[in-house]
């Protein structure tokens, strides 16, 4: 602290301020309307662009799994054609349940045709994932189709549905 040298008395320094200060106009804080606006319309501009890329993830990501469902039953099929030398019926023969993630998503269904006694078309199955909820707007796949002989299509016929 500085000390006065004429008065003896201790004089305490001016304390200083970043923001400089006008006298007698109190310095207004706060955001005016006009940075209030170009803040909504950035956030704007940034959630329109992110929400439709989000719907896009969870549409390709609840399909993968649903993908990797119909896998695992159709490897499931056929430990079950190596044991007991036919397809089965249905997943609950297979002892096989669909989990929760992808139940809530689609309704997967297995049909295994029997076999014909004359021997005209081998035995086999089909595999189907249909979309139900919010996974019916994945509308560039749709249902999904997996055949015991290993072909993969979707009933849009898109080719880029399966990964």
């Amino acid at each position: 602290m500085p000390v006065a040298i004429h008065t003896g008395r201790r004089l305490a320094a001016q304390p200083r301020n970043c923001l400089r200060q006008t006298r007698g106009v109190p310095h207004a804080r706060g955001f005016t309307l006009i940075e209030l606006m170009i803040t909504v319309a950035v956030i704007a501009i940034l959630a329109a662009i992110a929400v439709p890329s989000y719907f896009q993830y969870t549409l390709r990501s609840n399909r993968s799994a649903a993908e990797s469902v119909m896998q695992e039953i159709a490897s499931a099929q056929e430990r079950y054609m190596v044991d007991s030398r036919q397809f089965a019926a249905d997943l609950g023969t297979l002892g096989y349940t669909v989990p929760n993630t992808v139940a809530s998503s689609y309704s997967v269904g297995m049909v295994a045709p029997a076999a014909s006694a004359s021997g005209g078309t081998p035995p086999g199955y089909t595999i189907t994932a249909k979309p139900i909820g919010s996974q019916v707007r994945d509308t560039g796949c749709a249902t999904l189709i997996l055949k015991g002989d290993g072909g993969k299509t979707a009933s849009t016929g898109a080719t880029n549905c399966w990964k």
